[in-house]
């Protein structure tokens, strides 16, 4: 199977030393809070996927070193900032969660630099399949650009909730906030390549994703 692409010659006749460039293939991976995404990147994990994680690259961000930080304490005011100098994440959560105009005011300053941080990833990785997990994929645009696929992780709103109390520690009403803060899966469904419903055992879910990832790699392959 061939992941890569041979460059091209500048002019229609020009003899040109080409390299193989290897490009992976990249997917696009979302869903909703609570369905189940981390079990679905482990599993995809193992079969040999580079795995970019758009949460991880979020808090390299806004570390104190990141690009940031800055931006966000301005916005936000020092009672986001954490003794230790860190961006407080629940401190933070709390306001974005509860007001809409808060959240897009976040989004439009972390987007972006998770965006960069993510081609530069992109730039290092020799695996074949790159996923790249982001809740907001669809709703960032940037993101979007850089997937030949997209993927949809689906449960049922009453198997979230439920994760959300048990596994989470959150209460009925943060629960149903963070739930509500999401566009629904329905809008991520119409727009996704492929979907995984993760509402059942963890043998129909790996069902599942083996059946896609050979599809995937015949589908790509050169």
């Amino acid at each position: 199977m061939n992941f890569g692409r041979w460059c091209a010659s500048p002019t229609r006749h020009a003899v040109v030393d080409c390299q193989f460039v290897h490009r992976p293939i990249i997917v696009g991976l979302t869903g909703n809070i609570a369905t189940g995404k981390s079990t679905v990147l482990a599993y995809l994990r193992h079969k040999g996927a580079h795995i970019i994680d758009a949460d991880r690259l979020a808090h390299a961000a806004m570390a104190p070193s990141g690009p940031a930080y800055a931006a966000v304490v301005a916005a936000f005011g020092p009672g986001v900032v954490a003794a230790d100098g860190q961006i407080d994440r629940l401190a933070l959560g709390r306001i974005v969660f509860a007001d809409a105009a808060a959240l897009q005011r976040l989004e439009a300053i972390v987007h972006p630099a998770v965006f960069q941080l993510a081609q530069a990833e992109l730039a290092t990785t020799t695996a074949p399949v790159v996923i790249l997990e982001a809740i907001k994929l669809l709703e960032s645009g940037r993101l979007l650009t850089l997937c030949n696929e997209v993927w949809v992780v689906t449960a049922a709103p009453e198997i979230q909730m439920a994760r959300l109390l048990t596994l989470r520690g959150m209460s009925e009403t943060e629960a149903a906030q963070r739930m509500a803060a999401q566009s629904s899966q329905a809008e991520k469904v119409q727009r996704a390549t492929r979907v995984i419903d993760n509402s059942g055992t963890t043998d129909e879910l790996a069902a599942q994703l083996d059946a896609i990832w050979a599809d995937l790699l015949d589908k790509w392959a050169m």
